[in-house]
Parts: C-alpha cells; structure tokens; sequence
C-alpha cells in the first residue's frame, strides 16, 4: 500500500490543510485512503474525517506505547489503498526537551514509513536548503523522502526548486499555493473544529483539486516507495496484529451493555479508538447530545463525557435542565461515569465562559470554573491512587494527556498525577468505584483496554442490579 508520514519542522506549518488535500485527491484518484494523526490530538482528526467520512486514529506512543501504535497502523489501515499519517509539531520533537520519543519521527520509524516535509518558504529561498538538509541528516534513518511548499507562490517554486532538491538531495515534489480555503481558524486549543466550518469539506475538496495542479503526484508516490508489480497495483496491506487487547476483550460473550457517550458541539473529543475499545468491551455506544437531548438513552448502563468547549455553549448546556437533572440522578444512582476536562467541567457547580457569564451546570461536583488565560497544566503524564477505583487499582499508574486553560475552585485529590518529566506531581480529581473526574484526559484503548473493560464490567453491575 501507499503509505507516508506528513511532517515539517514545526507547528503552523499546515500540515492539517495538506494532509487533507492530499486525502482528497488520492480518494478522488479512485485510492481508498484511511489517514492517522500523531499525538493526543481531537482536533486534525475532526477534519480527516470531514474529507473520508470514515474515521481517522491517533497514533501516540506514550498512551498506546509502541505495539499499541503497530496495532493501531495495522488494524485500521488494513483493507485500505493508502495510508496518510499527519505528524506532530516539529518532526523530531518527542514528549519531553531533548527526546525523539513519541515524536512523528519516533512514530515513522516504528511503521518503517518515509516521511514528506511541509515546508513554508517565507522569508528564505537556498536557506531552505540548508534546514531540509540539516533535517534530513539529524536521525539516521530520517525516512524523509520529498519536500512539499506550502502558501508558496508559482515563481519561487519554478526559480527556487531545482537548486533548493540539488542542494538538499531530497525531491521537491511540488507545492500548495496560497490558499484562502487552507487558513483554518484557530483557538485556544487548537483548530475550530471542523463542523464549526461550514464549508470544510468544499474547501478541502478545492484544496485537493489545487494540489493536483500543483503536486506532481506520480513522483510522490514513486519516492515514498510505492511499486507496481507486473499484473497490476502491488498493494503491500499490513497485516492487523491480533493484540493482547483482542484476547481479552473478544472473549466476552455478555450481552452489550449500554454506554451513553456525549457527543456534540460541546463534547467532541474522542479517539476512535477508545470507541473501538468500549465496544469490544461489551459496550453498545449510544451518542447523545447534553445540549439537545431531554433524557439519557434508553437502558443506559454507563456515561462518558469526553472533553470539548463546553464553555461556548453555557447558556445552551444551563438551558437544558432536564439532561442536567437526569445525569445528576444518574450519577446519584449509581450509574458509572467518566468524565474528563470539559466533561468535569460540566459536572462542576457553575461554568463560567469567555465574557464572564456564569452558567449552572450539572452540579454533581463541588468546583465551579473559569478562564484562567493561559494552559494551566498541559503535557503528557501519569496518574495513580491509593484506593481500588473505577479504572486504577493501587500500584497501578496509567499514562494520561493534559491540556486545559479553564480551572475550577475544586479539582479534587483523590488521585495523583506525576509529569511524565518527574518535574511536578500533584492530587487532583473525583474517583470510586463508580466514578472518573478529573482533567487529564484517558486513553481507554491502551493497557491492553483495561480502562475499557473495567469500566463496562461496572456498567455491567450496574445493570445487574437495576434488573
């Protein structure tokens, strides 16, 4: 199969808008393209999506370590034509100052993938040659098989490329114009998700159209290694690894129970594979809306409240008593949760957003929150307790992502979190049997799925009792 890593020096680069050109164009060349993104990242996925309508998976080595990745590439690339991975950052920046690990480079050289450079040409022309070269002998091997220009005019690519490839000794394989459709708005997260932008998929599809102008595309697949053999397409699939995970989770013969699983405009980030995970677990997946749903679904076992922006829509989450009141009782009953980050939040006292205005919310935690103005904690971690819980035993430390700028009056302390530099530690959060809250955000799929399975295994409880 045709397969690469979409990379660059740095963050800003746009990597998102070529990544999803070029998902576009292969699946209008008659490609089945699946796509992959680097690192704890909801948004990108969002909008790999947008293109394929299929889902796009999160390879990130400190939460699904390195079989975790292999398991992942292989498992959702299968049966598919290509395979496109958006990287993370700068290619070589791993999770910690001075490390590759869990960079795009670590992940490219785990998936024995090559590696395409986005590069802007702003500001500099033979320079460029110098930092694609400088990159491309920093790791030995560094996979990086072409270079891509990004908001680059037609003149500078025609009078810059051939000495900027001879230069560097690494193919210029085209570029991307300056393009209204691939200025994608950002906040303070990241992105605009990509079903706050009306016209996404339009633009992509332009974005797409452009590239095939502009990429010389046959070069791109014959660099990045690509061979037909004599009868046809060789499409080289991966074969899908049959995990730990698999052993464990599709030996279960229970009848499904059923998870409630928040998604909207508000709540929205979830790996598809923690999804997966649940469902393997025994779990049947209901979405449903906090913004637009009167009650929970019918026969729900469990809920989880993933992160979002639940802070761009108080006035509509306060609106909504009736899905306030019944997650309350819910909980108050018993029924196992998992909320992380903007899920906490909801469940907190009061929420207040952008302008100052303050919005009831669930009211199921003591905290009430608000913008701070800058990341309060962010990076990757671990997180433990004392006591048996809903996801940790003692001694037990599992690896989470945290990434916030809204902080509450109550974080909780029933568990720990220690940076995964050792540099900080803290208590934080709401656990027991029935319950996580808190925000660093989970990677159920992980572990083998143990989060998943212990979570539906008191879903299943749950049920047992209310029969």
């Amino acid at each position: 199969m045709i397969k690469f890593m979409i990379t660059a020096p740095s963050s800003n680069t746009g990597k998102t808008a070529v990544t999803c050109g070029l998902l576009s164009l292969f699946e209008r060349k008659g490609f089945d393209p699946c796509a992959f993104k680097c690192g704890p990242d909801y948004i990108d996925p969002m909008f790999h999506r947008s293109v394929m309508g299929i889902p796009s998976n999160n390879l990130d080595v400190f939460l699904a370590g390195e079989d975790g990745v292999r398991d992942v590439f292989a498992r959702y690339s299968k049966g598919h034509d290509a395979a496109i991975c958006e990287g993370v950052m700068g290619y070589y920046d791993g999770r910690t100052v001075g490390s590759t690990e869990a960079s795009a480079w670590h992940v490219a050289s785990l998936l024995d993938i090559p590696a395409i450079l986005v590069v802007r040409p702003k500001g500099s022309a033979l320079t460029l040659a110098a930092v694609i070269k400088g990159l491309a002998q920093f790791r030995e091997p560094s996979r990086i098989c072409g270079v891509i220009f990004n908001d680059c005019s037609e003149m500078f690519y025609r009078t810059y490329a051939p000495s900027i490839e001879e230069e560097s000794g690494i193919p210029v394989l085209g570029y991307l114009p300056h393009m209204e459709e691939a200025g994608f708005e950002s906040r303070h997260l990241g992105l605009m998700t990509a079903e706050e932008i009306e016209d996404l998929s339009e633009r992509i599809v332009r974005i797409g159209y452009k590239m095939d102008e502009t990429i010389d595309v046959e070069r791109l697949i014959k660099v990045t290694g690509w061979q037909e053999g004599p009868s046809g397409p060789a499409w080289e699939t991966p074969a899908a690894t049959t995990s730990t995970a698999d052993t464990i989770m599709e030996s279960i013969h229970a009848p499904a129970v059923t998870l409630a699983v928040a998604r909207d405009a508000a709540f929205n980030f979830i790996y598809e594979e923690t999804l997966a995970a649940f469902e393997r677990a025994g779990a049947q997946i209901e979405f449903f809306s906090p913004i637009a749903d009167k009650e929970l679904p019918p026969k729900t076992c469990g809920v989880y409240l993933p992160g979002g922006y639940p802070e761009l829509y108080g006035r509509e989450l306060e609106s909504n008593t009736s899905m306030r009141t019944a997650i309350r009782q819910a909980i108050a009953g018993g029924m196992p949760v998992i909320a992380e980050c903007g899920g906490f939040l909801y469940l907190g006292k009061k929420l207040t957003d952008e302008t100052g205005k303050e919005w009831e919310m669930a009211g199921v935690l003591p905290g009430s929150s608000a913008n701070t103005g800058k990341l309060v904690r962010f990076g990757y971690g671990h997180i433990s307790g004392p006591e048996d819980s809903l996801i940790l035993q003692p001694g037990e430390q599992l690896p989470v992502h945290e990434f916030h700028y809204w902080d509450t009056t109550d974080a909780g302390h029933d568990l720990h979190f220690s940076k995964a530099t050792g540099a900080r530690q803290w208590d934080f959060g709401f656990a027991s049997a029935t319950m996580y809250a808190g925000f660093p955000h989970l990677y159920p799929a992980g572990q083998n799925g143990l989060i998943a399975k212990r979570f539906v295994d008191a879903m299943r409880r749950f049920g047992n009792r209310e029969k």
